[in-house]
């Protein structure tokens, strides 16, 4: 009989109450095995939330997650950090191991936690048809439908970061090669359209906040449609997804889902909404998101890592100014901030601007790579406490530890995504759906453009800059557009003094835009996995 492993598949236990709460990871289950713990529906929920538990810690994971290289190797955020600190983000923004050497395991800690959260699906998947579902089929296609999402999601990210991944859709512990990407996508485009069609067709807001829907499968079908085809210049997505078969599914969730656009961009960030006199901070569970990953601010050092812990990367270095909270200043370029004309709301929401702002900023000589500009989506938040002292709001709700106890959600797919897709996969409908999309940021200022690929791709950018899209809306135009585009050369201020900032559009082109392996897999596995080209 064979143990659970407590280390890879703790399970998380929660009680939803209604449409309000929050899909989050309590107290975990150990001591059981495979055999004995499937016996009723509700064995199989729990092991279902620790499925949702797993990708919490792999997305808001600290260090290198998914996010922080989506934004780094974009031309949207220079590495940054402190001046004196180690300079492996560089490495991952400037696509070169030379300038950090010593570093040959960029990612180990994230594969792992890949890894760990697949098993968890994977065991739920292969474990569930011990219950007797007997009456209850719905609720159990519900389950597997939830499951396969997730999956789903993880080996997107992988497969986007790192290109060639082992392929596991059982548990094992065999010693497998990395499969061919057809197959991982081919695992994907299943695992989607089983969630689009076995999880009830619901509006959005009779699902637990968190909770993957219908909707959240149909459009991550769209998205990865988008990319497969476009980075691997096929017309379809493995054979299982057409462009039309595409479009249908992003219409059916403009039509159906009950999504919306908030009516002010601004209000979908807290640190954007958020002044002298209140906040205006639409919530975490407003109708224009499709899917969002929990986190909440209980994390720990004694291994509840429920927070969102890569979000103080992103916060200015070692200073705080009201609303913005202190962080380790990965930095935002200049190019983003000029992207955006005067009579864009989105400019606001989405930069902070140091001089534009008037904010007091001197840690020039604590910060690397200093631009002036630092993401304002996902930023640490100060608060005044009773005192009137100036803190991390993490004081005021939790312990005070801003390292571990971020909380803000991260918002994987928004309806405004949904439209632009829908637009780009060629619906009769596309002018209006970028004109919802450019209407809402442009406001009063807006005057009407003609919808065309370019045009499109240049909205994309201003809507989902910092979001953990630019760089793969890169990738899947082509590799040689993606180096162009990122390629750069600028002054920066490091430890307070002008340095030149440059990335080689060909040490891009080497890498063809993946990521390093972990050595240390590649060392366990025997080598059995092979590194990408150029790390």
């Amino acid at each position: 009989m064979k143990k659970i492993n407590k280390y890879i598949v703790a399970l998380g236990m929660l009680a939803m109450v209604g449409c309000a709460d929050d899909f989050l990871d309590t107290a975990p289950i150990t001591d059981t095995t495979d055999e004995s713990f499937y016996q009723i529906p509700e064995h199989a929920y729990s092991a279902l939330v620790g499925c949702y538990d797993g990708l919490q810690v792999v997305t808001g994971a600290s260090g290198r997650t998914f996010y922080t290289a989506s934004e780094v190797m974009s031309d949207d955020c220079f590495s940054g950090l402190g001046y004196s600190d180690n300079p492996d983000y560089q490495a991952i923004d400037e696509f070169d191991m030379s300038v950090a050497p010593a570093f040959q395991d960029l990612y180990n800690d994230t594969w792992v936690k890949y890894y760990q959260a697949l098993y968890r699906c994977n065991v739920l998947l292969q474990r569930i048809d011990q219950i007797d579902w007997t009456g209850n089929e719905d609720l159990r296609n519900r389950y597997v439908g939830e499951a396969r999402f997730i999956r789903a999601y993880l080996y997107f990210d992988m497969v986007r970061l790192w290109g060639n991944v082992p392929l596991l859709t059982e548990p094992s512990t065999e010693n497998i090669p990395q499969a061919d990407p057809a197959d991982v996508y081919t695992v994907i485009a299943e695992d989607l359209l089983y969630a689009a069609e076995n999880i009830p067709n619901e509006a959005y807001t009779e699902v637990a906040n968190g909770r993957a829907t219908r909707w959240a499968a149909k459009a991550m079908l769209g998205r990865v449609y988008l990319y497969y085809t476009g980075y691997y210049g096929t017309s379809d997505l493995v054979g299982l997804v057409s462009q039309a078969d595409a479009l249908a599914h992003m219409e059916d969730v403009i039509a159906s889902s009950g999504h919306a656009l908030v009516s002010d961009f601004a209000n979908l960030w807290p640190a954007a909404s958020t002044n002298e006199d209140g906040t205006t901070y639409a919530g975490e569970a407003n109708e224009e998101i499709v899917f969002s990953v929990k986190y909440t601010y209980t994390s720990d050092y004694n291994g509840n890592t429920d927070g969102n812990h890569w979000m103080v990367l992103f916060g200015m270095r070692e200073f705080m100014s009201f609303p913005y909270g202190n962080g380790w200043g990965i930095t935002a370029t200049e190019k983003l901030y000029d992207l955006y004309s005067d009579g864009d709301s989105r400019r606001f929401a989405t930069v902070i601007a140091v001089d534009e702002e008037g904010i007091p900023f001197d840690n020039f000589e604590g910060q690397r790579e200093y631009t002036g500009y630092y993401n304002k989506k996902y930023t640490p938040m100060s608060a005044y406490d009773e005192a009137g002292n100036l803190v991390s709001t993490t004081q005021i709700l939790a312990t005070g530890d801003f390292q571990i106890e971020q909380y803000q959600d991260y918002f994987a797919i928004r309806y405004s995504d949904v439209l632009l897709m829908a637009a780009e996969l060629g619906s009769g409908s596309a002018q209006s759906y970028f004109d919802q999309v450019r209407q809402r940021a442009y406001g009063n200022n807006f005057t009407p453009l003609a919808f065309n690929a370019e045009n499109l791709l240049k909205e994309r950018h201003k809507e989902f800059a910092l979001e953990g899209i630019r760089y793969w809306d890169l990738m899947r135009q082509g590799v040689g557009t993606a180096a162009a585009e990122l390629e750069e050369s600028t002054t920066v201020l490091t430890g307070n003094i002008e340095e030149t900032k440059s990335i080689s559009g060909a040490n891009f082109q080497t890498t063809q835009g993946l990521s390093q392996i972990p050595n240390t897999q590649i060392t366990l596995s025997g080598g059995v996995l092979q590194q990408n080209a150029g790390w």
